[in-house]
């Protein structure tokens, strides 16, 4: 397999799912800086533009939940998802929630130019970080966090999802310390040989 990165990007958290799952993959560095997700060859696999791209011999997959339920039924043993139906629907509904709520409240501090044109109203949306990613910790401190991961005692794909969303909150001048249970989960997940191996591969900066 070969995973298509920036580093610092979403792309981290299919990476520390297949070091979770053991499944051996390249990694292959994209620069962001000098544009080649906006050209060729990667546009060829990824029209998106975006990262990850997850290419594997069952295909070439996109988008991170999708990405990381494929890692998951790759390697059952890993455990990497839950076998009951409630505890399958919890695990989605928190990696929707990354996709649709927490990492677009992150974007709007760096890719304002998604959303509008008008630089003041870019400059309004970079404003707004802070307050919707506070918000956003505060609803996992107090609603997703049901033990030291999103399902209790056990991680699952959903908590690769967050610790790597949580690597960027400083960033967005959130006051991780105001969130006890999340501090304690970054802490906890940073300190597993899947994400030292990532960090190691230079796909989350230190």
């Amino acid at each position: 397999m070969k995973l298509y990165f920036s580093p610092g990007t979403i792309a981290s958290a299919s990476a520390i799912a297949l070091e979770e799952a053991g499944l051996p993959y390249e990694p292959v560095r994209v620069d962001f800086a000098a544009g080649e997700q906006r050209e060729e060859p990667y546009l060829s696999l990824n029209p998106k533009g975006r990262v990850p791209v997850l290419i594997t011999t069952d295909g070439t997959f996109t988008e991170t939940g999708a990405i990381l339920e494929y890692i998951a039924a790759r390697a059952p043993e890993a455990g990497l998802a839950p076998a009951d139906p409630v505890a399958q629907a919890q695990m989605r509904a928190a990696m929707y929630y990354f996709a649709s709520t927490m990492h677009p409240n992150h974007a709007h501090g760096r890719r304002g130019a998604r959303w509008a044109d008008d630089p003041a109203a870019q400059a309004a949306m970079a404003a707004k970080v802070p307050e919707t990613m506070t918000a956003c910790c505060d609803y996992v401190e107090n609603h997703m966090l049901t033990g030291p991961f999103i399902l209790g005692d056990r991680p699952s794909v959903a908590d690769c999802y967050l610790y790597t969303i949580s690597t960027w909150l400083e960033g967005d001048s959130v006051d991780i310390t105001a969130f006890p249970k999340l501090q304690a989960f970054r802490e906890t997940m940073a300190a597993r040989p899947s994400v030292q191996a990532v960090v190691a591969k230079g796909m989350i900066p230190q």
